[in-house]
């Protein structure tokens, strides 16, 4: 059982008459124990009028799949099986990080009927969402007391990455197609193949002549050239500790997750296979043998429950991952944090061994904040910031130099810049005859 608002009110309005009985009559306690009594009376009388939480049936609708920051409904249709009104309040026990617009709804349902009641949900954070449980508080009419029950109504909704950066696929999807052959500029490269012969036209490259052809026509023909389709992406995300600090109120792991999600849609457009290794010191998620619509699909799934662990990368499994992937020479993409040479000690002993085999490109996130704090000198502590920037930016140009010494190529940007900037790489390497 739980008390209103009103019953408190009630008990407080009967110390007027009880005041002032009691100073005319001297009857005070037995003024104040009769209002008590009545007060009591009322009571059991509104909880026995009231409807019975526990006669009631739930039922619960809701999408399965959510995008992270978008807006869904979940309707819980509550039926009233008793012989009496039902006039409740709902609690939905749904997760904070769920964003439930309100947890609490009145609701009044009449015997044997049944009410639909909607709560949007807008969630902050990835991962499945949850509730367990729903708790109704049914009052009488005179709303003076409610009887209580909590009862089971299970229910879950996965949030997905949002693919904020899916608004940089049409650009590069317009520069792929130029690369593709379908628009007029064809390349000839160690990573190109045959696509088709055309009459010569002023400024085309006279070593794409193709002298055979041409004795059989009448005209002079040239070769053109397409990129190679069917070529392997390898994705390979650190899940470490280092992913989940959060730069431009994001955490390096979401950035991270946009990053592979724009480079494997433009991939698959592309014609290559791609394939999404999450890993720290154990398997966090994998996406293997998709493509297409369904590629992202699995993507989204397989990253929406991934959190970054407080554990170190293990970055020696890492060739083992990518050769259990392919054998094949491929583009393999690690996205992680370039930090100091001391913490980025593995890494720097891996990407020889990848570096050998595949085409390696490490892809990072930069902290805008430390960039602009080298700017600013107006005082002592924002010198002593302005060092400390300088010094975290060393070390991550000297990782840098180190990894394309190597044999990788560096790609480094904001959380905004880092998704299309990686996009970029990936259409120089393609236009360059690389890929």
């Amino acid at each position: 059982m739980s008390v209103s608002g009103r019953l408190v009110g009630l008990l407080a309005f009967g110390v007027v008459p009880v005041v002032v009985v009691g100073a005319l009559y001297d009857q005070a306690f037995a003024t104040l124990g009769v209002w008590v009594l009545l007060v009591v009376v009322l009571v059991v009388i509104d909880l026995v009028a009231a409807g019975s939480p526990r006669r009631v049936t739930l039922e619960r609708a809701l999408p399965s799949r959510v995008r992270l920051g978008e807006t869904a409904a979940s309707v819980l249709s509550v039926t009233n099986t008793g012989r009496r009104m039902l006039r409740a309040v709902v609690r939905d026990a749904w997760q904070p990080s769920a964003g439930p617009a309100s947890n609490r709804s009145a609701l009044v349902v009449p015997a044997g009927e049944r009410r639909a009641l909607t709560i949007a949900l807008t969630p902050f954070r990835r991962g499945e969402r949850r509730t367990e449980t729903v708790t109704i508080r049914s009052f009488g009419p005179l709303h003076l007391a409610a009887r209580q029950a909590t009862l089971q109504a299970p229910g879950r909704i996965r949030v997905l990455p949002p693919f904020n950066s899916r608004k940089h696929l049409p650009s590069r999807l317009a520069r792929l197609r130029e690369l593709d052959g379908r628009a007029s500029v064809m390349i000839r490269g160690q990573g190109t193949e045959f696509d088709s012969l055309r009459e010569y036209v002023r400024g085309d490259d006279v070593r794409s002549i193709d002298w055979r052809a041409t004795a059989r026509h009448s005209d002079v023909m040239v070769r053109t050239w397409r990129p190679e389709r069917d070529r392997r992406v390898v994705i390979v995300i650190d899940t470490g500790r280092t992913q989940a600090a959060r730069i431009d109120d994001e955490p390096r792991l979401d950035t991270a997750f946009e990053s592979s999600l724009l480079l494997a849609a433009l991939a698959t457009r592309a014609g290559d296979r791609v394939d999404l290794v999450a890993y720290d010191r154990r398997l966090r998620g994998r996406v293997h043998g998709a493509s297409g619509p369904e590629l992202l699909s699995r993507m989204v799934d397989a990253m929406a429950p991934i959190e970054p662990g407080l554990i170190e990368m293990d970055w020696t499994a890492v060739p083992g991952l990518v050769r259990q992937v392919t054998t094949q020479r491929s583009l393999v993409v690690l996205l992680t944090a370039i930090d100091a040479p001391g913490i980025s000690r593995e890494l720097l002993a891996i990407v020889p061994q990848l570096a050998r085999d595949h085409l390696v490109v490490v892809a990072s996130v930069t902290d805008p904040d430390v960039l602009a704090s080298v700017q600013r000198r107006t005082d002592r502590d924002e010198v002593y910031r302005a060092a400390a920037a300088e010094r975290a930016l060393l070390d991550v140009a000297r990782v840098t130099t180190v990894l394309k010494r190597y044999g990788a190529d560096v790609v480094t940007a904001s959380p905004a810049e880092l998704p299309p900037a990686l996009a970029d790489r990936y259409l120089a390497l393609k236009a360059a005859g690389r890929l």
